[in-house]
């Protein structure tokens, strides 16, 4: 949808007025307001001739008995609980463990029926890299639902690399999920980063046009190479010290490692990015944090900034750089 629809909640179900949603339809359409208490088959064949909605999902919604009219109401059902049958987050969540069982914390920029914002801090994973694995900000998110006694899902958008600290986009239902998933794909979900790396940069701002693939010689590395991914970051130099220059980056495209190799590439790997040539005697991770998330919100379709607060760590290794 191009513009915000007001929406009531009521347990599972998204209601909407009919008369609201034929209101919503491009001029072009001229969709008739349709009939209080309708068949749930006619309700699926105007909300496929109005065009909010993706076709996939309502045609999923109909199999299951999502779609129903209530008077001159539509009923969707859309804020459907996670399953800990399924779903092994949950299913270790429900089983009594509320505590975090991390001594590491995420921090909440955003959170409503349709998503959420997690501020990761470095050194915690997104996902699992394991069965069973714990600590894991999918996990945080979860909780974050269920400590408010809401338990719908939590789907990572987009993911950052375990020692890259900032925020993380999270889908709360289908429908927000398919919607941001697209704006993914369609590349517009921005991303803004601040990385400290090695060296004086020469240039003021440039873009890095390189594929990136993976490296045959070393398991779990990434590399520059003509046969990769199609990889664009953009980048400015904010400040530049005797061996170090601070830099934003945002990315075009979200390969695994994408900063760290381009850097690198350029022959200005990050501080403390010992895998891409960094060093540091201090740190033991990349210098590198998410400063700024920038997307539509799924429903409402307004632009929504976050920004993440520069952890500590990174403003230590900043200000020692900045007092060679």
């Amino acid at each position: 949808m191009g513009q915000s629809m007001s929406y009531e909640r009521s347990g599972e179900w998204l209601k909407l007025p009919a008369e609201t949603l034929a209101s919503f339809a491009a001029p072009t359409q001229a969709v008739p307001v349709i009939e209080a208490g309708s068949h749930p088959h006619h309700v699926r064949q105007w909300l496929l001739a109005l065009g909010l909605f993706p076709e996939k999902w309502l045609n999923r919604l109909f199999s299951v008995g999502g779609i129903q009219m209530e008077g001159s109401s539509i009923l969707l059902r859309t804020f459907i609980a996670a399953d800990p049958g399924s779903d092994a987050i949950f299913r270790m969540l429900s089983q009594g463990d509320a505590d975090s069982s991390t001594s590491l914390h995420a921090g909440l920029l955003f959170y409503d029926d349709w998503c959420l914002v997690m501020d990761k801090p470095a050194g915690m994973p997104v996902h699992p890299s394991a069965p069973g694995q714990r600590g894991t900000l999918d996990e945080e998110a979860a909780r974050t639902g269920l400590l408010r006694g809401d338990g719908l899902p939590a789907k990572h958008i987009h993911r950052l690399d375990d020692d890259t600290a900032g925020p993380v986009l999270y889908a709360r239902n289908e429908l927000a999920q398919l919607r941001l998933d697209e704006a993914m794909r369609e590349k517009t979900i921005g991303r803004q980063y601040v990385a400290l790396v090695q060296g004086v940069m020469k240039r003021s701002r440039g873009v890095i046009n390189e594929p990136i693939g993976k490296d045959r010689h070393h398991n779990g590395r990434r590399r520059v190479s003509p046969g990769g991914e199609h990889a664009i970051t953009h980048y400015e130099t904010i400040e530049v010290f005797k061996r170090a220059s601070l830099v934003r980056v945002w990315l075009e495209t979200g390969r695994t490692h994408q900063i760290r190799v381009h850097m690198s590439h350029l022959g200005h790997p990050l501080v403390g990015d010992t895998l891409y040539g960094g060093s540091d005697s201090k740190l033991r991770h990349q210098a590198l944090r998410g400063e700024r998330l920038t997307f539509r919100h799924p429903w409402t379709n307004e632009e929504t900034i976050l920004s993440a607060t520069e952890p500590d760590w990174f403003a230590e290794v900043r200000e020692r750089y900045a007092s060679l």
